[in-house]
């Protein structure tokens, strides 16, 4: 993969911080390494790769939070837009770690609070008063459930007008159960993009007959470590990621 990688002209995060996206739009995709190989192929003239430091291929380390009673998995799958979650991220590759919270409206829109952080300490005044001011959550109820594990390929279209992350190599760690699981070759593709502008990738995606396909992290990860959860409204998805799996 570095190989197809290194043929992509760069983009700094420098230059990635220019570009806004005013009305954005995000759509998943799930599919396995053999297709993104030759995705990636594909995208070579209409894409930069994101690079910082020299590596493209950027590892992240993700824990969520959530409540005793898995209150947040629980609103994600019972389907309402008005949702939130918490967690902490590593970008392992330049050591920063950041607290966010992010929450979807009823419009569909998500928007993301985060804070940069030493730890994982949620008792700190500084923490407390992040969470005070942006979580619906109270702090004596939050645990830390789940933690994942991620390598992200970063591309911007040369319009400037969407930014598309390609994660694989995902693990998911499961902080309740101890269950472990590492998703083999699966991997997600997520599009965000400015408004309905055209995208070259949603043409290369549909002639390898990849189609949306909505993947929390979070909640895709406890429905598969955590067997005490209900699962059922996730279960054609679980289904689905499967079969992909086992293409």
């Amino acid at each position: 993969m570095n190989e197809i990688l290194g043929q992509f002209a760069p983009i700094s995060l420098e230059e990635m911080s220019g570009i806004r996206l005013m009305n954005r739009i995000d759509t998943k995709f799930v599919t396995t390494i053999p297709v993104l190989m030759r995705l990636l192929e594909m995208a070579q003239k209409e894409y930069w790769a994101q690079e910082i430091a020299g590596e493209r291929n950027m590892k992240y380390d993700t824990t969520y939070y959530d409540t005793e009673g898995f209150d947040m998995f629980y609103v994600h799958q019972s389907g309402h837009t008005n949702r939130q979650k918490l967690r902490f991220r590593t970008y392992v590759s330049s050591n920063l770690q950041f607290m966010e919270v992010k929450t979807k409206n009823n419009h569909g829109r998500t928007k993301k609070k985060r804070m940069k952080v030493t730890d994982m300490n949620l008792d700190e005044q500084e923490k407390l008063d992040f969470l005070h001011q942006h979580l619906r959550y109270e702090r004596e109820e939050l645990i830390p459930a789940i933690r994942n594990n991620f390598n992200r390929i970063t591309l911007v279209n040369k319009a400037k007008t969407e930014r598309l992350t390609i994660d694989s190599n995902l693990q998911f760690f499961n902080l309740v159960s101890g269950v472990n699981r590492h998703m083999g070759d699966l991997v997600i593709v997520e599009l965000k993009r400015d408004g309905l502008c055209y995208s070259p990738v949603l043409e290369m995606l549909r002639q390898l007959r990849v189609f949306p396909h909505g993947f929390s992290k979070y909640c895709m990860g406890s429905a598969l470590t955590n067997d005490q959860l209900q699962v059922n409204r996730f279960k054609p998805k679980l289904i689905d990621v499967e079969k992909i799996l086992n293409r």
